[in-house]
């Protein structure tokens, strides 16, 4: 579900911040959606560039950008994909149309040249300490700064060539600067120092790239598949169609989602679900691609193609997540957008104002301006944001939680209370005939009968426990109809029967006032009763308990350890729903609700100011999770909707992933503010210290490329999370 159906009336959410848009781009009549990688887009730097260029082409649309996948997204009139790709190209990158060919790897600068150029700006500095002729200072900076800069001098040449101020611009103007008033010696050393933190940033960026990209090597690229004649051959996973059975050997990962048809043998499927322990898997089960085959050999027929399966949803998934901008990043690109403007302004004040109304030294003066251009560049702060996101996402993808997007990801933290829907999230959702009674009719088996046969028309689990208790064969029904929350009806013989609770007997005006304590009694003992009657009359009295999830009761006392509260909303009877929130540790359960009843229990929680997530796994939970701030689909994996609509979906039926969810929120939301604070301290801190004239050139690029090294290393700190 989108974001925009978590917010108020007002379109705010209960974090206060504005509604998260959407990252997918939608094709619209008359224009065109192209995906372009550009392999030289590393950072905000080229992405502001190219937003300055492309924007202003009457052929473009809309864009979005995707810069840890090197990738943007174009709308555009029909025909402007070649301006589109001319534009790009004249910037000096490299754009590829995606689907053309595999990408390639982005360009690694080699290491010998800066290598060469460090030890010629350390030649420069050791002459000018040994007080040697200027002119070999100078030259050995030259060639310095030719080596180690030349590509930071195209980079800032186009920069400027389009109006903009980026990194290399400032750091050419800078270095520019320090040769004009003579500082040899100390810009080669910056422009060194600047090209090797540059280096080394974009190899850092790399691992938290790879973090997503490592998703894609999970399925083998060939798979053994039947042919015709009954022999097996190697096949492209690409080829095999949806229904050709596929051999897998021990130890193999699997190709395909599928349904084994043949073999028994245990799956590890924590790639998919994070599940810790494997599985065992026998004819009639569900294997995912990706997974690992352990010891015995499975064959299995194929339920989607290779870009249809689970895994492959998943990436697609993270992909669209990871492009969406949390609102701490909205702040931050707001807050940079305006930050590098003031202090470039900062820095020409700097230059003029001193030597004029001072009386101030114009070298002195012009190399704290220099010093503050380096300063003047936001990249430690813009870049923290999305690594630390990305980082966090991936995290929850290895441990079988599918997280929609940043905007999620700072939510979680802040959830005061989550709302489970009981069968088939609290509970094992496979519950069993415990009790039966005949109250009238012919005979035991007759009613059972006529239960069974009409329980087999519906799809809820209680239904399900009744129809697998009678092994009589299934009497026709017609005119069926199911009403949620109270039960179903049809017309068997010509006789209509109601299977239901107690709401139906009231909505029938039927009396249970002979039964009220048997019902009571069963409901005490965390049973639901169902009652099978006619218009007149009640035939039977049936009784089905569920059984609680291994780690229900584990995730709810990790939720309180949290600050959580929680709440049950459930159809079931209210005595039975308390008597299961008793068992688990829940506060708060609410039974006897319709779906339009667990909405409003939702909307009123919102309304009383808190933050609330609702956790469900059937339709009749779709109102209550639209309503909540936060919606949680159980067992998501193999689900296309679930991973579609879910805010966070929980590709298995351990409940303890929701204060896992909640801790990795909290994490990521600290990391955050530890880079922002990082950033922005550092920065302050060499603003005050140029001012004051202790700073230098060198110690800018330090704080510069310094502090952008250590927020992206604390920001893949979040990958050791998962």
């Amino acid at each position: 579900m989108s974001a925009d159906q978590h917010c108020h009336a007002d379109h705010t959410c209960c974090s206060g911040a504005a509604a998260v848009p959407t990252a997918k781009l939608e094709p619209q009549q008359g224009s065109v959606l192209s995906r372009i990688r550009i392999v030289q887009m590393d950072c905000p730097t080229e992405e502001r560039l190219l937003r300055g260029v492309l924007e202003a082409r009457p052929e473009v649309l809309e864009l979005h950008f995707n810069l840890l996948q090197r990738v943007m997204t174009v709308r555009h009139l029909p025909h402007g994909l070649d301006a589109v790709l001319a534009a790009i190209d004249s910037l000096g990158f490299s754009p590829q149309l995606l689907g053309d060919e595999p990408a390639p790897a982005a360009p690694m600068r080699p290491w010998w040249p800066l290598v060469v150029a460090g030890v010629l700006a350390l030649g420069a500095e050791v002459s000018h300490w040994l007080d040697q002729p200027g002119w070999i200072s100078a030259l050995l900076a030259l060639a310095a700064i030719a080596l180690g800069g030349l590509d930071t001098y195209r980079k800032g040449w186009v920069a400027v060539r389009h109006r903009t101020l980026n990194i290399n611009a400032l750091m050419s103007i800078a270095v520019t600067g320090a040769v004009l008033i003579g500082q040899w010696p100390e810009a080669a050393m910056v422009m060194v120092l600047f090209s090797l933190a540059e280096l080394i940033e974009a190899r850092s960026l790399a691992r938290a790239r790879d973090a997503i990209g490592g998703l894609l090597a999970l399925t083998p690229e060939q798979a053994n598949v039947r042919q015709a004649d009954g022999s097996w051959a190697q096949q492209p996973v690409a080829e095999v169609p949806v229904g050709a059975q596929v051999r897998v050997g021990p130890g193999e990962r699997i190709a395909l989602d599928g349904e084994v048809v043949e073999g028994r043998s245990s799956v590890d499927q924590a790639p998919i679900t994070g599940e810790s322990m494997p599985v065992d898997k026998q004819p009639g089960a569900v294997v995912y691609a990706g997974t690992i085959n352990q010891y015995g050999s499975l064959v299995y027929r194929s339920t989607a193609a290779a870009g249809g399966t689970t895994l492959a949803r998943i990436i697609e998934a993270v992909e669209q997540a990871q492009a969406q901008r949390a609102p701490t990043q909205r702040l931050v690109d707001r807050f940079a957008a305006r930050y590098t403007p003031a202090v470039c302004l900062l820095a020409l004040l700097v230059a003029v104002l001193p030597p004029l109304l001072l009386d101030g030294q114009w070298l002195d003066w012009m190399y704290r301006a220099l010093v503050l251009l380096v300063v003047a560049c936001p990249c430690a702060l813009v870049i923290s944001t999305p690594v630390t996101i990305v980082s966090a996402l991936a995290a929850g993808a290895r441990r079988g939680m599918l997280i929609k997007g940043g905007a999620y990801l700072e939510l979680g933290g802040k959830l005061s209370l989550i709302a489970l829907d009981k069968t088939g999230t609290l509970t094992e959702g496979r519950p069993k005939q415990t009790d039966f009674e005949l109250l009238a009719g012919d005979s035991a088996e007759q009613v059972q009968q006529l239960a069974a046969s009409l329980a087999a028309r519906s799809e809820h689990p209680v239904s399900r426990a009744l129809a697998s208790a009678c092994a009589l064969p299934r009497l026709e029904v017609a005119d069926f109809a199911a009403q949620p929350g109270q039960g179903v009806s049809g017309l068997i013989a010509g006789q209509r029967y109601h299977l239901g609770n107690s709401r139906l007997l009231t909505q029938l005006g039927l009396r249970e006032d002979a039964l009220g304590w048997q019902v009571q009694l069963l409901q005490r003992e965390g049973k639901s009763v169902v009652l099978l009657c006619t218009d007149e009359q009640v035939l039977a009295l049936f009784a089905v308990a569920d059984t609680l999830k291994a780690g229900s009761r584990d995730a709810v006392r990790e939720l309180h350890a949290l600050g959580i509260d929680t709440l049950m909303l459930s159809g079931d009877n209210a005595p039975t729903v308390q008597a299961m929130a008793t068992q688990v540790g829940i506060d708060q359960a609410l039974g006897n609700l319709l779906p339009a009843d667990k909405l409003e229990a939702v909307r009123g929680e919102r309304a009383r100011g808190r933050c609330v997530a609702m956790v469900g796994d059937g339709i009749n939970d779709t109102p209550a999770l639209a309503a909540a701030d936060m919606g949680f689909a159980m067992a998501a994996a193999g689900t296309d909707t679930a991973i579609e609509t879910a805010d966070v979906a929980l590709m298995d039926d351990d409940l303890r992933k929701l204060p896992a969810f909640v801790r990795l929120s909290r994490q990521t939301v600290r990391v955050l503010r530890q880079n922002i604070w990082l950033a922005v301290g550092c920065k302050a801190l060499f603003l005050g210290l140029t001012l004051m004239g202790a700073a230098t050139l060198w110690m800018a690029v330090f704080a510069d490329l310094g502090v952008s090294l250590l927020v992206v290393a604390n920001g893949l700190r979040m990958l050791r999370e998962g």
